[in-house]
């Protein structure tokens, strides 16, 4: 959503689950107006959902995006699907920035990461 070039790039880490998952996927239309500031206060608004554990994304160069919010529990979960602000942001995807999107929503019962020393 924002673009962190200072920071480095690496995946949200491996919790102790159960979590949830919420993997947005979807492919954008050619006009864009306003996309890039609305997903940057989405970005800023999700992090003050208590349970938000973070959030990796991707962008391929034929234009599908992928989105993955981590949430300690269903109540986080539940509580940012219903955030009047990201509420208006969907309806204004559909009406203007997507062409097609998938929303599928897991709850997480293994977990584990690695990282190069």
């Amino acid at each position: 959503m924002s673009n962190h070039s200072e920071a480095p790039v690496t995946p949200v880490e491996a919790y102790e689950p159960p979590y949830y998952v919420a993997v947005f996927t979807a492919v954008r239309t050619q006009d864009q107006s306003g996309y890039s500031e609305t997903a940057a206060h989405m970005e800023d608004l999700v992090k003050d959902v208590p349970g938000f554990l973070g959030m990796d994304q991707a962008h391929t160069p034929g234009g599908l995006s992928i989105t993955v919010g981590y949430f300690r529990d269903a109540d986080a979960l539940t509580e940012w699907r219903s955030n009047a602000e990201h509420r208006a942001a969907q309806k204004r995807g559909q009406a203007e920035w997507y062409q097609n999107y998938t929303l599928h929503v897991a709850k997480v019962e293994r977990s584990h990461g690695f990282t190069r020393a």
